[in-house]
Protein backbone atom coordinates (compact mmCIF):
# COMPACT_ATOMS: atom_id res chain seq x y z
CA UNK A 1 0.00 0.00 0.00
CA UNK A 2 1.12 3.38 -0.98
CA UNK A 3 -1.06 5.16 1.19
CA UNK A 4 0.62 7.24 4.56
CA UNK A 5 -2.69 6.76 6.05
CA UNK A 6 -5.91 4.40 5.78
CA UNK A 7 -8.75 6.27 4.48
CA UNK A 8 -12.18 5.37 4.45
CA UNK A 9 -14.17 6.41 1.26
CA UNK A 10 -16.23 8.17 3.50
CA UNK A 11 -12.83 10.23 4.56
CA UNK A 12 -12.61 11.07 0.41
CA UNK A 13 -16.14 11.69 -0.13
CA UNK A 14 -17.59 13.93 3.27
CA UNK A 15 -13.89 15.62 3.35
CA UNK A 16 -13.14 15.34 6.93
CA UNK A 17 -11.63 18.30 8.21
CA UNK A 18 -11.85 20.06 5.18
CA UNK A 19 -14.30 22.88 2.96
CA UNK A 20 -17.93 21.42 2.93
CA UNK A 21 -18.90 23.34 -0.41
CA UNK A 22 -16.12 22.61 -3.32
CA UNK A 23 -16.52 21.74 -7.13
CA UNK A 24 -15.99 18.30 -6.22
CA UNK A 25 -19.82 18.28 -4.86
CA UNK A 26 -20.74 20.88 -7.58
CA UNK A 27 -20.06 18.37 -10.61
CA UNK A 28 -20.88 15.53 -8.84
CA UNK A 29 -17.47 13.57 -8.17
CA UNK A 30 -17.93 10.42 -6.00
CA UNK A 31 -14.67 8.10 -4.43
CA UNK A 32 -15.83 4.73 -5.03
CA UNK A 33 -12.85 2.68 -4.38
CA UNK A 34 -9.53 2.57 -2.72
CA UNK A 35 -6.72 0.17 -4.03
CA UNK A 36 -3.33 -0.32 -2.95
CA UNK A 37 -2.25 1.44 -5.38
CA UNK A 38 -5.05 3.20 -6.84
CA UNK A 39 -8.38 5.50 -6.29
CA UNK A 40 -11.13 5.55 -8.47
CA UNK A 41 -14.14 8.42 -8.81
CA UNK A 42 -16.96 8.81 -10.81
CA UNK A 43 -18.62 11.68 -12.55
CA UNK A 44 -21.92 12.50 -14.14
CA UNK A 45 -21.86 13.46 -17.83
CA UNK A 46 -25.30 15.94 -17.09
CA UNK A 47 -26.19 19.85 -17.56
CA UNK A 48 -23.24 20.20 -14.83
CA UNK A 49 -20.81 18.70 -16.71
CA UNK A 50 -21.17 19.39 -20.54
CA UNK A 51 -20.45 22.13 -23.09
CA UNK A 52 -22.93 23.66 -25.32
CA UNK A 53 -23.21 21.13 -27.97
CA UNK A 54 -23.97 18.30 -25.28
CA UNK A 55 -20.75 16.86 -24.78
CA UNK A 56 -18.54 15.77 -22.04
CA UNK A 57 -16.49 19.09 -21.31
CA UNK A 58 -12.64 18.16 -21.50
CA UNK A 59 -12.70 20.70 -18.62
CA UNK A 60 -14.80 19.14 -16.58
CA UNK A 61 -12.53 15.81 -17.12
CA UNK A 62 -9.37 17.67 -16.49
CA UNK A 63 -10.94 18.36 -12.69
CA UNK A 64 -12.00 14.72 -12.68
CA UNK A 65 -8.51 13.98 -13.21
CA UNK A 66 -6.97 16.95 -10.82
CA UNK A 67 -9.10 15.89 -8.06
CA UNK A 68 -8.21 12.23 -8.43
CA UNK A 69 -4.46 13.03 -8.55
CA UNK A 70 -4.28 15.87 -6.03
CA UNK A 71 -6.13 13.70 -3.60
CA UNK A 72 -4.11 10.57 -4.03
CA UNK A 73 -1.09 12.69 -3.67
CA UNK A 74 -2.37 13.63 -0.38
CA UNK A 75 -3.40 10.07 0.73
CA UNK A 76 0.62 9.19 0.51
CA UNK A 77 1.85 12.30 2.40
CA UNK A 78 1.65 13.60 5.99
CA UNK A 79 -0.84 16.47 5.80
CA UNK A 80 0.22 17.61 9.14
CA UNK A 81 3.65 18.39 7.71
CA UNK A 82 3.37 18.28 4.15
CA UNK A 83 0.64 20.09 1.10
CA UNK A 84 -0.10 18.32 -2.25
CA UNK A 85 -0.43 21.36 -5.17
CA UNK A 86 -1.01 20.45 -8.73
CA UNK A 87 1.27 22.37 -10.55
CA UNK A 88 1.00 21.00 -14.30
CA UNK A 89 -2.25 18.89 -15.98
CA UNK A 90 -2.54 17.68 -19.71
CA UNK A 91 -5.28 15.46 -21.17
CA UNK A 92 -6.09 13.82 -24.06
CA UNK A 93 -9.80 13.82 -25.34
CA UNK A 94 -10.17 10.67 -27.17
CA UNK A 95 -13.86 10.06 -27.75
CA UNK A 96 -17.06 12.33 -27.02
CA UNK A 97 -18.94 11.16 -24.10
CA UNK A 98 -23.14 12.75 -24.18
CA UNK A 99 -24.39 10.85 -21.17
CA UNK A 100 -24.14 8.64 -18.35
CA UNK A 101 -21.35 8.23 -15.85
CA UNK A 102 -17.51 8.34 -16.49
CA UNK A 103 -15.39 6.70 -14.07
CA UNK A 104 -11.25 7.82 -13.36
CA UNK A 105 -8.59 6.07 -12.51
CA UNK A 106 -5.76 6.93 -10.78
CA UNK A 107 -2.78 5.82 -10.47
CA UNK A 108 0.65 7.16 -9.76
CA UNK A 109 3.82 7.01 -12.12
CA UNK A 110 6.53 9.01 -9.51
CA UNK A 111 6.31 9.27 -5.89
CA UNK A 112 8.93 11.14 -4.67
CA UNK A 113 10.06 13.64 -2.02
CA UNK A 114 8.98 16.72 -3.33
CA UNK A 115 7.15 15.63 -6.86
CA UNK A 116 4.32 13.79 -7.75
CA UNK A 117 3.33 11.95 -11.30
CA UNK A 118 -0.37 10.60 -11.33
CA UNK A 119 -1.75 8.83 -14.52
CA UNK A 120 -5.41 9.15 -14.83
CA UNK A 121 -7.74 7.17 -17.19
CA UNK A 122 -11.27 7.97 -18.13
CA UNK A 123 -13.59 5.64 -19.05
CA UNK A 124 -17.47 5.50 -20.24
CA UNK A 125 -20.34 3.32 -18.60
CA UNK A 126 -19.18 1.02 -21.92
CA UNK A 127 -15.37 1.11 -20.56
CA UNK A 128 -14.43 2.54 -23.78
CA UNK A 129 -11.17 5.05 -22.67
CA UNK A 130 -12.40 8.65 -23.54
CA UNK A 131 -9.62 10.42 -21.76
CA UNK A 132 -6.28 9.64 -20.72
CA UNK A 133 -4.20 12.41 -18.35
CA UNK A 134 -1.45 12.98 -16.36
CA UNK A 135 -0.67 15.20 -13.47
CA UNK A 136 2.00 16.68 -11.79
CA UNK A 137 1.59 17.61 -7.90
CA UNK A 138 4.48 19.60 -5.93
CA UNK A 139 4.89 18.77 -2.66
CA UNK A 140 5.91 21.27 -0.01
CA UNK A 141 6.40 21.29 3.38
CA UNK A 142 4.24 23.51 6.23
Amino acid sequence: MIWHTRYTLDDLNLSRGLRDDHINKHLGIVFTEIGNDYVKATMPVDHRTVQPFGLLHGGASCVLSETLGSVAAWMCIDPEKQRAVGIEINANHLRPVTKGLVTGICKPVHIGRTMHVWNTEIFTEEDKMNCASRLTVAIRDL
